[in-house]
């Protein structure tokens, strides 16, 4: 029987607020355990909590951002469940009005364009943390994260593939790394994933019994996790018998995803309005000066790169993975033309991203600035020097020896276009390979690449390569 997977995402993007959602404890990360978390944080008696406005001006950002509904008034409700690193036995988050509705994100996934549909996001307060390790037989609880502020981002079960997923999961993070809502970094939990699996008949428009996998911190492990996942619904639904619903786990090192409980409806969380909070009123006045202070949206942007810049789709949409990379991208081709627009696309994806990947820091943190790398290419548009000298023009910029035109002068790498000096090059170079020029003459065009090697390297790289071709075949024929 062929099967059809079904896949829909939970994704916590942590809020770049620098205090909590109800209390103005810090959320930096890596504090000592429990030096982050005051009276509300850990419920004491007679604390009321006080909603953080920031969280609130960074969902409505993102709710712009994918074209959702932002609710006039949306509720906080208590979710009631009973985990040792929750302090209150309860966690706020919004249930039946949350602040933001539908809404939807267009991925491609290979060369296929799709969009998935959003159901809703809405805020809530992270838990704390449980500590296994170094407590010998005991647990270990850390409430630095409790309060630390969310926005639950939930998918419709639009996606069919774990592919699927990783590119809605890809998108979605440069998205909100992009408005600047959340910092995306996975290693330290900001950016993490639930995905919810269920198998079908493929051409059935009924779902299937889904299990729930928890706490994906890593593009790799979402997509393996899912793979996993469906595979083990198949085999136990072939095999005679039935998906449980569930919510598990995934262990990287063995490559799978284990029963962690059952999965809670609902009503099993006893959800009610949480009376310590008035509803959420977000005016039309606070989303338009919100609409007003959004920035330019990587859609949008790419569109622009193409119709401003000529670059081809691809090459927009590489330069626009980031905002930091667009930023870069258009500091350094500012006013050019399309064909100086182009080779700096050229050097930022290809030169310098190896370069970045080697060093491993970010292009905010490049050794080239926008203008060095500027400066390099227009030095190749003018012919001062050939595409291979740049390369090593670049490697002295990026060593720290100044600019485009301060390393050529330096090094005297300056590009020979003078045509006598180039002819005496070339005479000399056909007198001393007597053998390769008959071979050209011959017919054997690999004896012509030969004589052009000869001629660079007599000109120590410097002769200007079109020149070269040109007179070398002027030289031969005569």
């Amino acid at each position: 029987m062929n099967w059809e997977i079904v896949i829909g995402l939970e994704t916590h993007a942590q809020l770049s607020t620098s205090s909590k959602i109800f209390s103005g404890a810090a959320t930096a990360f890596g504090a000592a355990p429990n030096t982050q978390a005051c009276a509300v944080d850990i419920a004491l008696p007679g604390v009321l909590p006080v909603l953080n406005r920031g969280a609130v001006e960074r969902a409505i950002r993102f709710g712009l951002a994918v074209g959702a509904r932002i609710n006039p008034v949306s509720v906080f409700a208590r979710k009631n469940y009973f985990y040792p690193d929750l302090p209150k036995g309860y966690q706020i988050s919004q249930y039946e009005l949350p602040v933001v509705e539908g809404g939807s994100l267009a991925i491609v996934v290979g060369d296929a364009p799709k969009t998935v549909r959003l159901t809703r996001a809405h805020l809530e307060e992270d838990a704390g943390k449980s500590l296994h390790e170094d407590f010998h037989g005991m647990s270990g609880i850390d409430l630095n994260r409790a309060g630390t502020p969310l926005l639950e981002i939930v998918t419709e079960p639009d996606m069919r593939s774990a592919a699927e997923a990783v590119a809605y999961a890809r998108t979605l993070h440069a998205l909100v790394t992009w408005i600047g809502i959340c910092d995306g970094n996975m290693q330290e939990g900001s950016f993490r994933c639930d995905a919810n699996v269920s198998v079908r008949p493929a051409g059935s428009d009924r779902l299937g019994t889904r299990c729930e996998i928890k706490n994906l911190n890593s593009f790799r492990f979402l997509e393996r996790a899912i793979e996993f996942e469906a595979r083990r619904q198949i085999e136990i639904i072939e095999d005679g018998g039935t998906i449980r619903q569930e919510t598990r786990l995934y262990d990287p090192d063995r490559d799978e995803t284990r029963s962690m409980r059952s999965k809670e409806e609902a009503h099993d969380y006893r959800y009610f309005p949480d009376p310590d909070l008035l509803p959420l009123a977000v005016s039309d006045e606070w989303i338009a000066r919100v609409r007003g202070e959004m920035p330019e949206l990587p859609q949008a942007k790419r569109e622009r790169f193409v119709a401003q810049y000529a670059l081809t789709p691809y090459d927009a949409t590489a330069l626009t993975a980031s905002r930091e990379t667009a930023d870069y991208f258009e500091a350094a081709a500012g006013g050019a033309d399309p064909r100086v627009a182009k080779q700096v696309a050229n050097w930022i994806t290809v030169n310098l991203t190896a370069r970045l990947n080697e060093a491993g820091i970010d292009i905010s943190a490049s050794r080239i600035a926008p203008g060095q790398l500027r400066g390099l290419v227009d030095r190749i548009a003018d012919g001062t020097i050939s595409g291979k000298i740049a390369k090593d023009v670049f490697d002295a910029i990026w060593a720290g020896e100044g600019s485009a035109d301060e390393v050529i002068e330096k090094r005297g790498l300056r590009q020979v276009s003078d045509a006598g000096a180039i002819e005496k090059i070339v005479d000399e170079v056909i007198a001393a390979n007597a053998q390769q020029v008959a071979d050209y003459r011959a017919g054997k065009e690999k004896a012509f690449n030969s004589l052009v090697g000869q001629v660079m390297k007599a000109s120590k790289g410097r002769a200007n390569p079109q020149q070269v071709n040109e007179i070398l075949r002027r030289r031969l024929v005569s």
